[in-house]
């Protein structure tokens, strides 16, 4: 827990009063004493269902027990007031004085404030994006990649041990496809050489066809329709590479067919190519990852096969064949035999296919393989970021950790749903580059161009992509995002802590506001803000146990409303002023609340990725 968590803090004190009002009950009877905040502000800063939770076990009625409890809560010296209320609830109303002392615990502990022991230190591995490497990065993997970056942010700052991992798909159809889409860019950039026209005069069949009218280049290009989806003008400079590389040595024979050996060659050419744009794309993110993992790797060293065997010796593979689902065939299933994983046995819907009928492996049976490296290297906790597509792919994948790791090591996995990027009000559809999607650096792009900034794209795109929960799909509004109004919450939140900067440089960046008397911070607005700061170390551990980033982002919004709030009213009311040369001591109170609010921006910013700007142009 947080030393900074006044919830927590409280909880304890209840926790503690239980057992002294009944000795009898275990330690473990109160695991389900909450303390958070009330629904309706007017009851209170806190409620507890301690009394309702505990009752039973107590035999004594809940509005009995939540009488007692709140008589002994109000006789603490942080609660001004503990009232019974409805079935078994207490409400607390904390005094001022308490109030106003989170103000100091936050400029004492600075950015660390919220500051987590949750996770003790647990090992996680957090894989996301994993995108596969055969083409640009789209505003889908743009989504994932913020989700699972801030996710990876915010587990850190609840005290867990962090490794983030991308997992490279490189293995498989979609890459060998890939390698002769890149082929095909070869040929065409090896044509533009004099070598290259040389050949198409005499050389392989192929080569002269490509030279020749237009229509044998279109039966040419038919001869590869299964590799046109690759055939952007992002793997021109892969074939201007290998032809550099290379030169006319990847040329085919006489059959007019690449050999493997070449065929390969050019898949971890291309393949390498992709991941450095990949990496670039993630760095203008300001995503990086410690730890790549390639698929193709795992498969040449057997890994594969070890993962089966390992499943095979706990008596969790049989030959057999599955029956169909009804209404629907899925892919992967065959009406012969196969080697199957008895994931039912793990609460999966059927069993699932490891190796085809031919002796292949599935692709399930490569990501088990994956998983299965984690667990080696000692994981205690894996989370994986998946498009919303993957979403029947959850129930196999947790079967097969749970079987790999006999049930020692969980894997929950954060689904994010589609974007739609907007503009004018209406779908952006193609790419500039790609031509068939919008790539995040276009994104990036058309929204530097918007702001004049890559930095204000960056911000942008990682606050707006964490306005809504991962598993609801979304609008990105260019326009929205760069609009400079409340209705941009990243704006808004970046203006809450440029305008709190603004009011520290003009009062000369006071030292030591930590220890500022803080009686004069007497005005509703500015207690409820103290209220909203004070709740940042359970908002922090809240969102880390629900593997849900986007409520940093809500708090944020929140508290810049609550500071647009006070500063209003000091424009309206000059008694409520930040700085009042004719009441020091209330200038430097004032001065310590922006202080601190300044610092808890900046806090949740970080886990966000954000930027915490200092001015605002």
């Amino acid at each position: 827990m947080s030393t900074h968590d006044i919830f927590a803090t409280l909880r304890a004190r209840t926790v503690g009063i239980l057992a002294e009002l009944l000795p009898e009950l275990p330690a473990d009877s109160f695991a389900r004493v909450q303390m958070e905040p009330p629904r309706d502000a007017s009851h209170g800063d806190m409620a507890t269902n301690a009394a309702m939770v505990v009752a039973k076990l107590a035999k004594l009625p809940p509005p009995k027990l939540a009488a007692q409890l709140a008589e002994r809560l109000a006789a603490l010296p942080e609660v001004a007031e503990a009232a019974p209320a409805g079935p078994g609830f207490v409400n607390l109303r904390l005094e001022e004085g308490f109030v106003r002392a989170q103000v100091a615990s936050v400029l004492a502990a600075g950015e660390a404030y919220g500051d987590s022991t949750l996770g003790g230190g647990l090992k996680v591995n957090l894989e996301y994006v994993s995108a596969n490497p055969t083409g640009p990065m789209h505003v889908g993997h743009c989504r994932g990649a913020v989700v699972g970056d801030a996710l990876a942010n915010l587990l850190a700052k609840a005290g867990y041990a962090v490794t983030k991992e991308y997992y490279i798909n490189d293995a498989g159809a979609q890459v060998q496809a890939l390698a002769w889409a890149s082929y095909w860019r070869y040929l065409q950039a090896l044509l533009a050489t004099p070598e290259g026209a040389a050949l198409a005069a005499a050389g392989p069949a192929n080569l002269r066809d490509f030279a020749a009218s237009p229509r044998e280049r279109e039966d040419f290009e038919r001869a590869f329709a299964t590799t046109l989806q690759y055939g952007g003008d992002y793997l021109v400079p892969v074939g201007q590479a290998l032809v550099a590389q290379r030169g006319t040595a990847l040329v085919p024979g006489a059959d007019g067919q690449p050999g493997a050996a070449v065929l390969a060659e050019i898949q971890a050419t291309t393949v390498a190519m992709m991941m450095v744009d990949i990496r670039a794309d993630l760095a203008a993110l300001g995503v990086q990852q410690d730890v790549f993992t390639s698929e193709l790797a795992l498969v040449q060293a057997q890994a594969v096969s070890t993962a089966i065997a390992t499943l095979s010796d706990k008596g969790l593979v049989y030959e057999g064949v599955l029956e169909p689902p009804k209404g629907k065939t899925p892919d992967d299933w065959e009406a012969r035999e196969q080697t199957l994983f008895r994931s039912t046995q793990f609460g999966d819907d059927v069993d699932r296919p490891l190796r085809k009928s031919d002796g292949s492996n599935t692709y399930f049976a490569n990501d088990i393989a994956c998983h299965a490296d984690k667990i080696a290297r000692g994981e205690a906790l894996l989370i994986d970021v998946w498009g919303a597509d993957h979403g029947g792919y959850v129930k196999r994948m947790q079967a097969a950790v749970k079987a790999l790791s006999g049930g020692a090591v969980p894997l929950d996995v954060v689904l994010c749903q589609i974007v739609r990027v907007m503009r004018n009000g209406e779908p952006v559809r193609m790419s500039k580059r790609a031509g068939t999607f919008v790539t995040l650096r276009d994104l990036l792009d058309d929204l530097a161009e918007m702001t004049g900034s890559q930095s204000a794209a960056r911000d942008a795109v990682r606050f707006t992509m964490l306005t809504r929960k991962a598993d609801a799909q979304m609008d990105f509004d260019l326009d929205r995002a760069v609009e400079q109004s409340r209705e941009n919450p990243a704006f808004y939140v970046q203006y809450a802590h440029a305008r709190c900067r603004s009011v520290l440089r003009s009062a000369g960046e006071p030292a030591d506001l930590a220890s500022s008397p803080l009686e004069a911070l007497t005005d509703p607005a500015e207690l409820a803000l103290i209220r909203r700061i004070a709740t940042w170390p359970r908002t922090v551990e809240a969102a880390a146990l629900a593997r849900e980033p986007h409520r940093i982002a809500f708090f944020l919004h929140d508290l810049a409303g609550d500071f647009h709030v006070l500063w209003n009213k000091g424009r309206e009311d000059a008694t409520l002023r930040f700085i009042r040369d004719d009441e020091p001591e209330a200038t430097r109170a004032r001065l310590a609340l922006v202080a601190a609010t300044a610092t808890v921006i900046r806090s949740g910013l970080q886990v966000m990725g954000v930027e915490a700007v200092q001015e605002m142009r």
